[in-house]
């Protein structure tokens, strides 16, 4: 199957990027300097990821914030120009996948959702509208590129003339940008290091692109590949879909109980489930966990009590390149989740000893 292709692809390959399929497309997995460089240059400077990838629909209608309180898990007492992250409960426990809601205004909501879950989630939307809101994908209509770190604000203020300053966390505002019109500058991210993302049309991709790099050259901007987006969202303690959730893990479970509100008379999917969940308890809980010598835990490997007896399983770990330890999350029976805990990570037949922490790993 031939991949799919961002306005960008051509430029990472010309880069020297290293390559790879992504939800079904050809994305950049790091570049010459490695992923460890390109962490540390989104924490202390400016980086550019291009996510392109990701599926983005328009829900429009006088019931569109009536059809999204059902299908979403959070409360959306937005206000104009707000963003949200929720999660789309799967009427089994699940979740289908997790977003971030873009209020315009109570009947125009735009939907940012996962590359890899982009057609399930479309049929989702489509097959629970029984409000008879208008949906549009319009994924292949829309490029984006977030520009994370700390000088990300320096360094975009000089395209445009909306005050990047006054973008509260999770809000947005649309307009000129590198003299591209409507373009959506979302004070938003996966990197816990501040910066923007940019939603705008395929067509301006290049000339977005030269002018963002010329702007943050002054401050050692860099592209930044899926690597370093993956270790950088794991020090903050961010879930990734198909790691620490999915269609079989509650978002309770997961400890996205604050983005979780069944309140009365919003008739959420699954909304009884979370209020039963919250009051007798849940089978396992997701962690964050330190290593306390020197190991990595990966994706699947068992965790335990140190006593050689199974409590669960790792997620995602990794080394951090800001502590220089093995750090992870994992879902562990709820005895073993409180912080300061004991555990152990099974690694080749070893126990390496753990300890629950609570996250971001970052300070």
């Amino acid at each position: 199957m031939e991949l799919k292709t961002t306005p960008f692809t051509q430029t990472h390959i010309a880069l020297g990027a290293k390559m790879a399929e992504f939800a079904g497309y050809n994305m950049p997995i790091n570049y010459a300097n490695g992923i460890n460089h390109e962490h540390m240059t989104v924490v202390n400077g400016v980086g550019v990821f291009d996510v392109s990838h990701m599926g983005e629909f328009m829900v429009k209608g006088p019931r569109a914030k009536e059809f999204l309180g059902r299908v979403c898990s959070n409360n959306l007492k937005l206000i104009d120009f707000q963003a949200q992250y929720n999660c789309f409960p799967n009427g089994k426990g699940g979740i289908v996948d997790d977003l971030i809601v873009y209020h315009y205004n109570d009947e125009k909501y735009l939907l940012v959702v996962n590359a890899a879950n982009i057609d399930k989630d479309w049929e989702w939307v489509n097959k629970n509208n029984a409000e008879g809101v208008t949906l549009e994908n319009i994924s292949d209509h829309v490029a984006q590129l977030a520009v994370q770190g700390p000088k990300a604000i320096d360094a975009l203020q000089k395209l445009t003339d909306i005050k990047l300053a006054d973008i509260k966390y999770y809000h947005f505002a649309e307009g000129k940008f590198a003299d591209c019109d409507d373009v959506i500058v979302s004070a938003t991210g996966y990197t816990g290091a501040g910066g923007f993302e940019l939603y705008f049309n395929p067509q301006y991709g290049e000339k977005i692109w030269n002018a963002v790099f010329e702007a943050g050259k002054e401050f050692g901007i860099e592209p930044i590949g899926l690597g370093a987006r993956d270790t950088l969202r794991l020090e903050m303690g961010f879930c990734l879909y198909g790691h620490e959730i999915d269609d079989t893990t509650s978002p309770i479970e997961a400890g996205l109980g604050w983005i979780t509100k069944p309140a009365e008379g919003k008739n959420l999917i699954d909304g009884e489930l979370y209020v039963q969940q919250r009051a007798e308890g849940v089978k396992q809980k997701l962690v964050g966990f330190e290593l306390q010598e020197r190991a990595i835990p990966r994706n699947g490997y068992e965790l335990t009590d140190g006593n050689g007896n199974v409590i669960g399983r790792v997620t995602s770990g990794c080394m951090s390149p800001c502590r220089g330890i093995g750090v992870g999350m994992g879902y562990v029976t709820p005895e073993f989740s409180k912080v300061d805990t004991e555990i152990a990570v099974k690694i080749r037949n070893k126990e390496a000893k753990a300890i629950v922490v609570k996250v971001p790993f970052r300070h």
